[in-house]
């Protein structure tokens, strides 16, 4: 064979190779599904952590309608958060061990979203008769937190305790949000623009952090237009 034909082969083998390339890919994205964050219902999380009245429910739960104050001394409903994704946490100001971790941690959660529109953090407190305005005020400033971004909230007791309890599946211990309930918990709760609960987190763990942070970019996927 003369080098000719070598001269002319090479555009086809190239052309050849090329769609060899196209073909493995496309194989491999059928292959491989897009992946896709579980939905949370009652049924489906550790029924310590769900109200007995709740823990029949396989389908289509969501987070209740709630009405709190942020630091601001604005009032903070659903709408706020409507199309948004969002992670969900309780704490309370004077709290020394892990309520200064989870906060830390939503702060770089903060820094890691700060100019995504579609992402914003929800923090209530579980000791809304001490944690006023003015103080969540203060906490906000010292923590960094981003007004547009991140509502630091207090409220009416047992709508709070409630919504831990039927809603974000929070905490394990029952109670009815009177002045001895007391609720602490390390979790963290990812909930997407349907008001679904997608994931739970905890948010004194830096692995979960970063898992955290991977699955609030997998529902950014799941909600792109």
């Amino acid at each position: 064979m003369n080098s000719s034909f070598f001269k002319k082969s090479i555009p086809v083998l190239v052309i050849m190779a090329f769609l060899s390339v196209v073909m493995i890919y496309l194989i491999y994205s059928l292959l491989t599904p897009e992946k896709k964050l579980p939905i949370y219902n009652p049924a489906d999380v550790n029924p310590k952590l769900v109200d007995e009245s709740m823990i029949h429910i396989r389908r289509n739960h969501k987070v209740a309608n709630f009405k709190l104050i942020n630091q601001n001394g604005d009032t903070i409903t659903q709408e706020d958060y409507k199309d948004k994704i969002y992670v969900a946490d309780f704490f309370f100001t004077r709290c020394q061990t892990i309520c200064p971790i989870m906060t830390n941690n939503i702060g770089k959660l903060q820094e890691v979203f700060k100019n995504d529109n579609d992402i914003k953090f929800l923090s209530l407190s579980v000791t809304p008769e001490m944690d006023s305005i003015p103080i969540l005020r203060e906490y906000a400033n010292r923590k960094g937190v981003i007004d547009a971004k991140w509502n630091i909230t207090t409220g009416d007791k047992k709508h709070i305790y409630e919504l831990a309890r039927k809603s974000y599946f929070a905490v394990l211990d029952e109670g009815d949000g009177g002045v001895q309930d007391f609720i602490h918990t390390e979790n963290f709760i990812l909930v997407d623009k349907k008001k679904q609960i997608r994931g739970f987190y905890d948010g004194t763990d830096s692995k979960d952090m970063q898992r955290l942070i991977a699955d609030i970019k997998i529902l950014k996927n799941e909600f792109k237009d």
